[in-house]
């Protein structure tokens, strides 16, 4: 990944942290998309842009920041979004589309953006949108999350099967359960029992995450693409009976 430059979004947040940590680690250039620039910990003050995601010219910008600064742009990572829980019923059209607009429809404008960056400069490239298990498994009070997630897990398939061709791949990761350092003590009895049902026994991190990331965005996954990574210590295959 030497030199290679790879735009975050939602890098203020856990999960986008260590993929900025875990990226600049083995050299590539990232460039942290955040809500407002006092969200981020890491990186230069060239590798930031400050935007709001929802703007439908926001994406555009981006991308056309960081080829000035960069020149080209050879990964991306969608991992910008909110999870609020509201019930299914009582569920109002602005928080749906809040969190539609956020989770998925942005990602969608931007890896538009930077798809036509590569193709147009004919650099071959990956992008990465982090998803969630609840794409597959729907959680109560999460129904707009969840209908976002697994949008953006066929969308990534579209996308791959559209810009394959170019040499651009598109791929997802699913997150489950990711430790944050409130989570313990906000849902104590969620904790309790993923890890007592997990096959390998505890609660994800940022960098499992961002190992992830960082497979699917390098040449070790350059005949990968349309695939969803699911990165849940193997709760998936765990029986609900």
């Amino acid at each position: 990944m030497d030199g290679r430059v790879v735009m975050v979004t939602g890098a203020g947040g856990g999960i986008g942290r260590a993929i900025v940590e875990r990226l600049e680690a083995v050299g590539a250039v990232v460039v942290a998309i955040v809500h407002s620039e006092s969200h981020v910990s890491t990186g230069s003050p060239d590798s930031v842009v400050a935007l709001d995601l929802c703007d439908p010219e926001a994406p555009a910008r981006a991308v056309d920041a960081a080829a000035n600064v960069h020149g080209r742009v050879d990964g991306l990572v969608n991992c910008a979004g909110i999870q609020p829980v509201v019930e299914f019923a009582s569920m109002s059209d602005s928080e749906w589309r809040e969190v539609i607009d956020t989770n998925l429809t942005a990602a969608h404008r931007l890896t538009q953006a930077v798809a036509h960056l590569m193709v147009d400069t004919g650099r071959r490239g990956s992008i990465v949108h982090l998803t969630s298990i609840e794409g597959t498994r729907p959680a109560a009070g999460h129904s707009h999350y969840s209908v976002a997630k697994a949008g953006l897990i066929m969308h990534a398939k579209a996308a791959a099967l559209e810009l394959g061709p170019h040499g651009v791949r598109v791929n997802s990761v699913s997150p489950g359960l990711i430790d944050r350092p409130s989570l313990l003590a906000d849902w104590p009895e969620g904790v309790a029992a993923w890890t007592a049902h997990a096959p390998l026994g505890r609660l994800g991190t940022g960098h499992d995450v961002a190992d992830a990331c960082l497979f699917l965005l390098s040449d070790m996954s350059k005949w990968i693409t349309g695939t969803d990574l699911v990165v849940d210590g193997g709760m998936s295959v765990v029986q609900p009976w």
